[in-house]
């Protein structure tokens, strides 16, 4: 397939871009420092600032679907950060509409998966206050996608812990409860975090809804 990559030298983007590459993808990654991504004859490197919806569309045109792994700077505070995911979210949203791609497989946060006994895992007392701003900026993306009923999306949370880790294609897909395996951690490893999203572009069947992987 064609896709296009927003974030694709990022914690997670980084991850998926492996991932697609080695699966035969033709990957256009849309980054702000170009310079950073490896060469590989099925990846076209693009340096757009998120903002530019104009230039943002253009270099959509073309492509099947959008791997949204942007985020905004993490020293940012809280209001920030989340103000700045939803303009970037929302350019993206108004280039893919501009360029008529009409898919986007979006990287979520675990902050608004539900744990036992009800509520979020972003409001239990004990979630790290550092990981605040990740968990509502993300929140603010699905809250955007669930409101665009035209388009074909897809919000992957990960578990509690996404960590590096090794690629074992061994994991349980959940939907919008976190999943906590046998030793009691909610976890998954960045490269099969990116094996998620992946066979979900190649095979789709969250679309309109969100869904979270773990072991």
């Amino acid at each position: 397939m064609r896709i296009a990559l927003i974030g694709a030298t990022g914690y997670v983007g980084s991850a998926i871009l492996q991932e697609a590459l080695s699966r035969g993808h033709d990957v256009t990654a849309i980054v702000r420092h170009a310079e950073k991504l490896p060469a590989h004859p099925n990846l076209t490197p693009k340096a757009v600032d998120v903002a530019d919806v104009a230039a943002l569309a253009a270099a959509l045109a073309g492509c099947e679907a959008v791997v949204h792994a942007y985020a905004p700077p993490r020293d940012l505070d809280v209001a920030a950060r989340i103000a700045a995911q939803r303009q970037g979210t929302r350019a993206i949203l108004d280039a893919m509409k501009r360029s008529g791609v009409a898919r986007i497989l979006a990287v979520g946060g675990a902050g608004t998966l539900l744990v036992p006994g009800g509520g979020r895992n972003m409001d239990r007392p004990d979630f790290p206050k550092e990981w605040e701003g990740g968990a509502k900026s993300t929140a603010a993306v699905k809250e955007m996608l669930q409101a665009e009923p035209g388009m074909a999306w897809t919000f992957l949370s990960p578990s509690h812990q996404l960590v590096p880790g090794e690629r074992t294609g061994k994991f349980r897909l959940g939907r919008d409860d976190m999943l906590v395996g046998p030793d009691g951690e909610s976890r998954i490893s960045l490269a099969d975090y990116a094996v998620a999203m992946i066979d979900e572009l190649e095979e789709p069947r969250h679309t309109g809804r969100r869904f979270t992987v773990g072991y």
